[in-house]
């Protein structure tokens, strides 16, 4: 797959990850030729949930595979929340 293959969106709270691969042989002997077409799509949504920030998700392509980056937003990464033992 290429780059230009796969199209990522986000959407109403939903990231949208859709691709289509292509794929054609053609092999010409004495005697026979051979021709194939392989296609076929995909397509992935996920929820993003609350403390993301959406304005710097980022999308890498690098030797066949898609990385995608979801930063915290700064409230999101600096809350913590204690949580306490209760005797059994």
């Amino acid at each position: 797959m290429n780059e230009s293959d796969i199209d990522v969106k986000f959407s109403d709270g939903t990231l949208t990850i859709k691709g289509e691969k292509r794929d054609e042989k053609e092999e010409k002997k004495k005697g026979y030729y051979l021709s194939e077409r392989r296609y076929g799509s995909f397509q992935r949504s996920f929820g993003v949930p609350d403390g993301v920030d959406v304005d710097k998700i980022e999308a890498n392509f690098k030797n066949g595979v898609l990385t995608v980056t979801l930063p915290k937003t700064p409230q999101a990464q600096t809350s913590e929340k204690k949580i306490s033992i209760k005797k059994a």
